[in-house]
């Protein structure tokens, strides 16, 4: 007689534990971000001090991304991931606990840098990894940087909205953004447990090939120190320099740009709504990254020579809107400029990544997408410039001459395209 009550379940992809925590790290990782108009209203911070605060966990990031990615290569994706969201929750701690105090919140927005990066250039990796055979056979040559594009954009965009939401609405404004950031992190880390190696050099099992076939084949290549993985003659390719390089800061230079400078230019339209609207705004702003994210896998190919042209395109329009917004402060225009800056910033970072991981050896992939990584998180250092610029510069002003770099990265960018 069948058993009517199976004991068998689908098993759960792999990538997905790993998306998880890549997910609830990017989460803590910008849920600072529309708090910062928190900040400045109930602590009295100038705009400068808070946008340091902001650029601040780059100063863990790209550390983390530098080292990180390059560590994973020699020792492995597992160990690294795991130490992610340790650094993530200590971060969120230091932020809650911090609230008056500028240097808590600046160590606290540092380890959550430290755990940003290492999700990003180790996750990055790993997802990619656990996306091809032997871990799985349903994503296509570009399933893993979707992935882990998706899993980070989301993260950004809910984890913003959330925190918004939570100082606005509640009587503890200061702690419950990072109090759930801090049981979501903690749940997600331990359906990490489990999830298997990838590294190559590490388990001997070839990426594309057979769990069981491994000692059949050739034994993978492997770093014999940590000077030697960073070593990423990749990093300086005549094609990196003239096609990632050009692109690259203007991943986050425009979603920053998108969700901290828009909401300051209309902050006096709302007012007792500051840091629910600033965090709508980012909302907007990476709704429509997921938005282009999801689009495309229809128009950006693994191997497409066009795609970070295109997007930079992309990027183009977008700082034009965010201009015509500084010079007339319409509450409308600024809305569709966080909305164009956002879908630039998704197209921008799918493609980028998917330029690094296809030209990276399987060697130097978590090394690679760390130096990725790290060089677009130099645009999180475009708002505190806006800032400073602005008393001599109109933002307006600003954002045109913006296009105007823009358009000649993108012919860097073409010509670069064709030469290699």
């Amino acid at each position: 007689m069948p058993d009517r009550h199976p004991r068998w379940q689908p098993k759960r992809p792999d990538w997905l534990a790993a998306a998880g925590v890549l997910f609830a790290v990017a989460w803590g990782g910008n849920e600072f971000t529309p708090l910062l108009a928190m900040y400045r209203i109930h602590e009295h911070m100038s705009a400068q001090s808070v946008n340091v605060l902001l650029g601040a966990y780059v100063l863990g990031i790209i550390p983390a991304l530098l080292i990180g990615g390059p560590l994973s290569d020699l020792r492995g994706r597992r160990p690294l991931m795991h130490l992610a969201p340790a650094l993530s929750i200590a971060g969120s701690l230091l932020l809650m606990f911090g609230g008056e105090s500028h240097m808590l919140l600046f160590v606290g927005r540092i380890f959550s840098g430290l755990a940003l990066g290492l999700v990003m250039a180790v996750g990055s990796s790993w997802i990619k990894e656990l996306s091809m055979r032997p871990y799985s056979t349903t994503g296509d040559a570009g399933a893993g940087a979707r992935r882990a594009t998706m899993a980070l954009t989301v993260g950004f965009a809910l984890g913003a909205v959330v925190a918004a939401l939570l100082a606005q609405f509640t009587p503890i404004p200061e702690i419950a953004p990072y109090a759930v950031n801090i049981v979501l992190t903690g749940l997600l880390w331990l359906l990490l447990l489990g999830t298997p190696e990838t590294n190559a050099s590490i388990t001997g099992i070839p990426l594309g090939g057979d769990r069981n076939a491994a000692t059949a084949s050739a034994p993978a290549p492997r770093h014999e120190s940590l000077r030697d993985a960073l070593r990423l003659k990749e990093a300086v390719s005549p094609r990196f320099l003239l096609v990632v390089l050009p692109m690259a800061p203007w991943v986050f230079g425009a979603a920053a740009s998108a969700y901290a400078v828009l909401p300051s230019l209309v902050m006096d339209q709302v007012p007792g709504f500051e840091v629910a609207f600033a965090g709508i705004l980012c909302f907007v702003a990476l709704t429509f990254g997921v938005l282009s994210q999801q689009l495309a896998r229809k128009f950006i190919k693994p191997h497409s020579q066009r795609a970070i042209a295109s997007a930079m395109c992309a990027v183009i329009v977008g700082v034009l809107i965010a201009a015509l917004s500084a010079f007339t402060h319409s509450m409308v225009i600024t809305i569709i400029a966080a909305a164009a800056l956002g879908f630039a910033y998704g197209l921008l970072l799918i493609a980028g990544l998917q330029e690094t991981q296809r030209n990276a050896r399987p060697e130097h992939l978590g090394g690679m997408v760390g130096v990725y990584y790290s060089l677009t998180y130099l645009g999180f250092f475009i708002p505190a410039i806006l800032s400073a610029l602005a008393p001599m510069i109109s933002y307006g002003a600003m954002f045109l001459g913006g296009a105007v770099i823009a358009a000649v990265s993108v012919v860097l960018i073409v010509v670069g395209t064709r030469k290699f």
